[in-house]
């Protein structure tokens, strides 16, 4: 029942990216020429609404299934990695003109290219796992 209801979720997620026109690859192209809002007024209220939910979590008002407090670690903070590892990130979403959920919505309109970019995107994340113990120390 619970994979159920995270089922539903999943596609009431891409719904609303469709909706929203995330998943539209001119409206990433505009953000990245700086020619339209659109995409920065949604990112912007992301995090904005992710920062809230961050201090519901910390205060445990937001539990797990089990009624457990969630528990945050702070984790140290390294420019160097998280500059490298956003411009690639940047670079991928830029050249690719997705990120990794609307790819799913793209395959859900069967958007065939989509398919190439996830299997970069999943190549790529093996990669980082054969390599992130070398990167990270």
């Amino acid at each position: 029942m619970k994979n159920i209801k995270l089922l539903i979720l999943g596609i009431l997620f891409g719904i609303v990216l469709s909706k929203a026109e995330i998943i539209s690859w001119y409206r990433i192209y505009e953000m990245f020429k700086f020619q339209s809002f659109h995409m920065y007024g949604i990112i912007g209220s992301a995090v904005v609404i992710s920062f809230f939910l961050m201090q519901l979590f910390k205060k445990g008002i937001i539990k797990d299934e089990a009624g457990n407090k969630i528990k945050i670690e702070e984790k140290e903070k390294d420019f160097k990695r998280t500059f490298f590892g956003g411009t690639i990130f940047g670079l991928g979403w830029a050249l690719s003109g997705a990120c990794a959920a609307p790819l799913f919505a793209l395959l859900g309109y069967s958007f065939l290219p989509a398919f190439i970019v996830l299997i970069g995107a999943i190549l790529g994340a093996f990669v980082f796992g054969l390599v992130s113990k070398k990167l990270l120390n």
